[in-house]
């Protein structure tokens, strides 16, 4: 016999006080690296390793003590979620670069354009953190919405590895926020440093710099709508969605220059964030399933943590092997011409 979906209350570690240390530290975190492009400048590899590095050991250090004051279950969870968000935020990375490349940024502000991305998402994410609890409380079928949000976009994104699609350079003339923005005002055909506007002909007109960081923010919302289910598939608490997403995010514009090169070999990287978008989802179904229905099982999420390490263990070496099959190839091509 079937229950109607009562509203869920949501249990949560987050007391008013880890939120205001947690958002205090994010705030601090961003104006150090505001701090850090103050002057723009071409990064160099090690300065770009010691950052990740840096924002590597931090969420670490914070899943330790997360393990320790609340438990294992609950430190489990932070991994797992951590490691979904970090992976896609992999495929942010790639997007970005594609639009990096498109608008022709300058080397030494891309940075800069990277840490406006981040905050972007940040805002946007939190917002959708917020609607996604307030729904989750109030209504258990927003799993099943989440679920096929997820399932579609995996589909999706399979989809588009299989034909090619993904693989597809971006066209700036063609990109609808390019043609409103501007329809709005006019645009530079120059960059001036990171300024993002200028007087031109007595009137105010945007610089290329903030095209492309218009451009940033619209991808911000896609992702958002992908990431904030995902991460709800393996916690229902939002303040360790928040958490996850905020620590996934923050490093980003460090880890872009360390893989930069080592994006183009990611070739299944698509296949890998596809087959974990999906299981996901299959996860938030059989999640509502057994809210409505105690006989359906439910997926642990120490299973969810393995299957997601497998899948994305998996992705990188038969990447690697693709690329480095490739690369013979066409060394072999070279020879024989």
């Amino acid at each position: 016999m079937t229950t109607l979906a009562a509203p869920m209350a949501i249990e949560s570690i987050g007391t008013p006080t880890l939120w205001a240390a947690t958002i205090g530290a994010v705030v601090v975190l961003l104006v150090l690296d505001f701090i850090a492009t103050r002057k723009p400048h071409e990064v160099s590899f090690k300065e770009a390793v010691g950052w990740s590095l840096f924002y590597i050991a931090l969420p670490v250090a914070f899943g330790v003590f997360i393990w320790t004051q609340y438990g294992g279950s609950i430190g489990t969870e932070y991994y797992t979620g951590y490691i979904v968000e970090k992976s896609l935020s992999v495929d942010n990375l790639f997007v970005f670069m594609l639009l990096l490349g498109a608008f022709a940024v300058p080397r030494e502000l891309q940075q800069r354009v990277l840490l406006y991305g981040i905050i972007g998402a940040l805002v946007l994410r939190g917002i959708f953190i917020a609607l996604g609890a307030a729904a989750l409380q109030q209504w258990n079928w927003v799993f099943l919405v989440f679920g096929a949000v997820l399932l579609f976009t995996g589909f999706k994104l399979l989809r588009d590895a299989l034909t090619g699609h993904d693989e597809q350079s971006v066209d700036v003339d063609e990109m609808r926020i390019v043609r409103l923005v501007r329809r709005v005002m006019p645009v530079t055909d120059t960059y001036e440093g990171p300024r993002m506007t200028v007087k031109q002909a007595g009137k105010r007109a945007l610089t290329p710099f903030a095209l492309v960081t218009i451009a940033v923010f619209a991808t911000d919302i896609v992702f958002a709508v992908d990431s904030v289910p995902a991460v709800y598939g393996i916690t229902g608490d939002p303040y360790l969605v928040f958490a996850t997403n905020a620590f996934a995010l923050l490093g980003l514009r460090a880890l872009y220059f360390v893989i930069e090169s080592a994006l183009a070999k990611l070739v299944h990287l698509s296949y890998g964030l596809s087959a974990i978008l999906v299981f996901i989802g299959v996860k938030l179904v059989l999640h509502w399933g057994h809210m409505t229905w105690s006989s359906v099982p439910e997926i642990p999420t120490v299973t969810s943590m393995l299957v997601i390490v497998g899948i994305l263990v998996l992705t990188t070496i038969t990447s690697l092997i693709a690329s480095s099959r490739a690369e013979k190839a066409e060394k072999q091509d070279e020879i024989s011409a």
